[in-house]
């Protein structure tokens, strides 16, 4: 048995230059079919974070994601959907990223390293106890992330992680932990795949999960969306014709009034 992490451990596949398109294709797809599966078996965990981050969003707290590389960004995706889906404001979920916003597009070498910077950039936004951060790492072993979460402990800040190895440094630094064990990737070590794919589905549970209970969707509709295009104004108007069964002039019109399907709904007699 390798002493490897479980995301560096080589490949169940080798001589992947021999496959053909079809094979590297199905092959891929195969082991993408197992992360669902990790996820399931992570959801304690996963509910054990949102209700702290459910109880500090409801008490005027915000949510931060702090990761690199891909971690990263996916922590800055999840973070910048929030508005627009929800109709939250832009403060109350944030992604950080090692290396700053350049590194969204483009690889900064050996940012991930720092021992200093993660809470420097948390400080920026003037962190607090009233807030929660979560750290993002499929190794569990990222400097920016690992040391930021340190200092949060240190301020009394509440923290989390999300990462794809067991008893990880980062996974024994955060109070709430979640640690998705979703194997070798299909190309060693490539934890933009497998790993990436567990930390997107763990971010869209937590964060809509989080929105439901903060009364942002009624029904299974997302009343609260920003009505940012031509396709969400359609949805909005969409969601109107049904919830009131009006015809789509009349939702229309309101839509334009009222600003929002919420407001559209509350005021409509």
């Amino acid at each position: 048995m390798s002493d490897k992490k479980t995301t560096e451990q080589d490949s169940n596949y080798n001589h992947l230059e021999k496959m053909s398109i079809s094979e590297l294709l199905i092959n891929i797809n195969k082991e993408d079919k197992t992360v669902a599966f990790a996820v399931e078996k992570a959801i304690p965990q996963i509910k054990l974070l949102t209700e702290s981050i459910i109880e500090k969003l409801h008490t005027g707290g915000r949510l931060f994601y702090i990761g690199a590389g891909t971690s990263g960004r996916l922590g800055i995706l999840d973070a910048s959907e929030c508005p627009p889906t929800f109709g939250v404001s832009h403060e109350l979920v944030n992604g950080l990223i090692a290396g700053g916003d350049i590194a969204i597009r483009k690889a900064v070498e050996f940012a991930e390293d720092s021992t200093e910077q993660g809470w420097k950039d948390l400080q920026e936004h003037q962190i607090s106890s009233k807030d929660i951060v979560v750290g993002i790492a499929a190794s569990g072993t990222t400097p920016y992330v690992i040391s930021a979460l340190e200092m949060c402990n240190k301020h009394n800040i509440i923290t989390g992680c999300i990462t794809c190895n067991e008893n990880s440094p980062l996974g024994e630094t955060a109070k709430f932990p979640i640690e998705v064990i979703v194997g070798p990737e299909f190309v060693t070590g490539s934890s933009r795949m497998k790993a990436g794919t567990a930390h997107k589905m763990v971010l869209n549970m937590i964060s809509t999960t989080s929105m439901i209970q903060l009364g942002k969707v009624k029904g299974n509709k997302m009343v609260d969306m920003q009505l940012s295009n031509h396709k969400l104004v359609t949805r909005g108007i969409n969601m109107l014709c049904e919830e009131l069964d009006i015809n789509k002039t009349t939702a229309g019109k309101l839509l334009e009034k009222y600003g929002s399907v919420r407001n559209a709904m509350k005021n409509y007699k």
